[in-house]
Order: C-alpha cells, then structure tokens, then sequence
C-alpha cells in the first residue's frame, strides 16, 4: 500500500476518534493545517500541521490513555513512520512539537494557564517544563522555529464547528511533499 493510501486509511481508521478536546483527530488535522496556510508556511509546514499527529492514529491504544498516565510518545512514533516518505523539513517539526509545548511553558509567561486540561495532562506526562539547560538544547535544534509554529497551530487547532477546507485538499500538499515527488 503506498504511502498516501495509508495516511487515508489511518485517518479513516481514527480520525474520528477524540483525544480529549471536543474535536475529532481528524477536524484537528485540518484546522491545524489551516492555520498553517493561512500564515503562510511552505507546503512541507503545512504538511506537517496535518500530519503532527499521526502518531496516535498509528497504534491501537484507547482514546484515554493519557487518563490512564500513559504518553504514547506519538510524536516520536510519527515521526520515526513519516521519515521513511519524507525529508526533515516535514518529520522534524512533527517530531519536535512536543518539546515545543515544554518549551513554551518553561519560557512564555501565561502559557501554561491557556492550555487546556488534556494538554495540560499531557505535558505532564510528557516531563513538564523544560528545565534551563533543555531550553538551550532545543533552540539549538534546526527545526526549532518551525516546531514553535506548529505549536502555536496545535494548541489554536481545538475549535468546535470550524469550517476547513476537506482532507483531500492537504493530502495534495503532503503528496507534493514526498521524497522524490
């Protein structure tokens, strides 16, 4: 199966499914990426908007999960999964965009209170803040802008009844995205 008709199959299989935040994993998907869009990312940021999470459509784990203190680490997951389709301009910033929100709540006063109560769990279970020296580390990363930005994305992407463009619209952009596409 090649890999488009697997990212459609995951986001069939799960995308309905919620995590937490009164929208759908796939309706997170789309928002994200429009958001992206409509900053005016590259393709492969938008891409990655849509795809950050696909990490958790991936393994066959309870919705609730994070209620039972697990971290799925899907960040690395999907990453780790996308690498074998994709350059770093895409993999990295999903791979990085939960150190993104340690990140943001070690660094940006207020950040921490706007999260909502599953991400705040999750950050949690993910190490917390990062601590000064992991700061440092993470801003040295390449992809570390651009992880902010989906980030941004990720946490502005949890709107009930938003009206986004259709799947097939950003599964044109992740195509275009592929190695050697």
């Amino acid at each position: 199966m090649d890999v488009m008709k697997q990212i459609r199959s995951a986001f069939a299989r799960r995308g309905g499914e919620g995590y937490g935040e009164g929208v759908s994993q796939l309706e997170h998907a789309i928002q994200c990426a429009a958001f992206a869009e409509r900053d005016g990312a590259s393709d492969a940021l938008v891409a990655a908007a849509y795809l950050h999470d696909i990490g958790h459509l991936l393994h066959d784990l309870p919705q609730d999960i994070a209620d039972r203190g697990v971290d799925t680490q899907h960040e690395s997951t999907g990453s780790a999964w996308l690498s074998q389709y994709f350059g770093p301009e895409l993999t990295e910033p999903v791979r990085m965009h939960v150190a993104a929100k340690r990140y943001l709540a070690a660094t940006e006063p207020g950040y921490f209170d706007l999260l909502s109560d599953a991400s705040k769990l999750s950050l949690k279970l993910q190490g917390g803040p990062m601590s000064p020296e992991q700061v440092r580390a993470f801003e040295a990363q390449p992809f570390f802008a651009d992880a902010i930005r989906l980030r941004r994305w990720d946490e502005e992407g949890k709107i009930v009844g938003f009206e986004g463009p259709s799947p097939a619209h950003f599964e044109a952009i992740v195509a275009a995205c592929l190695k050697g596409g």
